[in-house]
């Protein structure tokens, strides 16, 4: 009986002792990676869930169609359109009163610029008053004659003498009051006035309290403010390509057109001249050296995304695009990058989701795999 007692409990602690190693050898195993872990399947896509990817921080964005595609980016110089600066001369001789802008001033049309006191305007003014004078006297001629004229104590002939001679004293009044209005001129004082014929920004202001001038001195100079262009040379490979309405722009964010794309290929540069209009903004200045980005229509079915989208892997330009489950890899062809857009002419249809922000780290995912 003892025996048997024996031999059942060394069986039991066996049989316990193979239970306990079954059970330790399965805890102990590496556990399997979750499904929804990133991995890499057999169609390329790189499987992300979407707790992963917020904590890898990925952005999205869609690609949209382009409009326009950057052709090149080319040295400039901007300047005056035609007709946009103006000399202000000094009409007719006289010492310079009062200065009342100067160089760097924006004025408006018709702002007073300087006071000049001169001798003609003296004379002018002297020359008014008494062709004043005269008017009053002919008038009151013709008007005594008319009634005497319709009372039948003088011929009619005389009445319309007078108002004749009277007519003839307005036309005489009003050619010299015109003469100083042109040159605002005060004939009470003596002195004139130069006032901006266009509004602009003063860029020459040669003029000073005390100093003579003459009608052939320009002491000022406007250019428009609101208005300039800008004038740079394209290289020989786009002559035939850039057209005049297409658009350039300057940085960081004006925008112009093209006017006019020069026809005559300079032998020396290998380039022609083009020449674009573009508004007035804080800097720019006539004469400052710049660059301008032409841009010109996009090819068909171009796309724009942002630029932070592409990146290079494994030497070739590309993008990630969602896919089902993850992200895929796709190889795009780059046209160029205008404000902040790439361009891209094949690869991505409009539409498509693109990785803007946490490439890097799908970039580090891919090569792992």
């Amino acid at each position: 009986m003892t025996q048997k007692a024996i031999l059942l409990g060394a069986v039991s602690v066996a049989a316990l002792g193979l239970i306990g190693f079954f059970w330790v050898s399965q805890h102990n195993a590496a556990p399997a990676p979750p499904a929804a872990v990133e991995a890499a399947s057999a169609s390329g896509i790189l499987i992300v869930d979407a707790k992963r990817a917020n904590q890898m921080g990925l952005r999205l964005a869609a690609a949209v169609p382009a409009e326009s595609a950057p052709l090149a980016t080319i040295p400039a110089v901007i300047e005056p359109p035609a007709n946009a600066r103006v000399a202000v001369a000094a009409t007719v001789p006289g010492v310079v009163v009062r200065t009342l802008v100067l160089e760097g001033d924006v004025v408006r049309a018709g702002q007073p610029l300087a006071v000049i006191a001169s001798r003609e305007v003296v004379t002018m003014g002297a020359d008014l008053a008494r062709a004043n004078a005269r008017l009053g006297v002919a008038q009151s001629n013709a008007a005594r004659l008319n009634q005497l004229s319709q009372d039948g104590v003088i011929a009619g002939a005389r009445a319309d003498e007078a108002r004749a001679l009277a007519a003839e004293a307005r036309a005489d009044v009003s050619e010299k009051a015109r003469s100083l209005r042109m040159i605002n001129g005060q004939g009470d004082t003596g002195s004139y006035t130069l006032t901006a014929p266009i509004a602009g920004r003063v860029t020459t202001a040669a003029i000073q309290a005390g100093n003579p001038v003459d009608g052939s001195t320009a002491p000022y100079v406007i250019d428009a403010a609101n208005r300039y262009e800008v004038v740079g040379q394209i290289p020989e490979r786009l002559i035939g390509q850039v057209q005049p309405g297409m658009s350039v722009r300057l940085a960081p964010d004006i925008e112009g057109r093209i006017v006019a794309v020069g026809s005559t290929l300079d032998p020396a540069t290998r380039s022609a001249t083009v020449k674009a209009e573009i508004p007035a903004r804080p800097g720019i200045v006539s004469g400052r050296a710049t660059t301008i980005l032409v841009s010109g229509p996009a090819p068909q079915g171009a796309v724009a995304v942002p630029e932070a989208a592409v990146t290079e892997i494994g030497g070739r330009t590309a993008v990630f695009v969602t896919a089902a489950g993850g992200y895929a890899i796709r190889p795009v062809s780059v046209v160029g990058v205008s404000d902040g857009l790439t361009i891209l002419s094949s690869g991505l249809k409009s539409g498509e989701q693109v990785v803007t922000s946490g490439v890097s780290a799908l970039k580090a995912l891919a090569a792992s795999k």
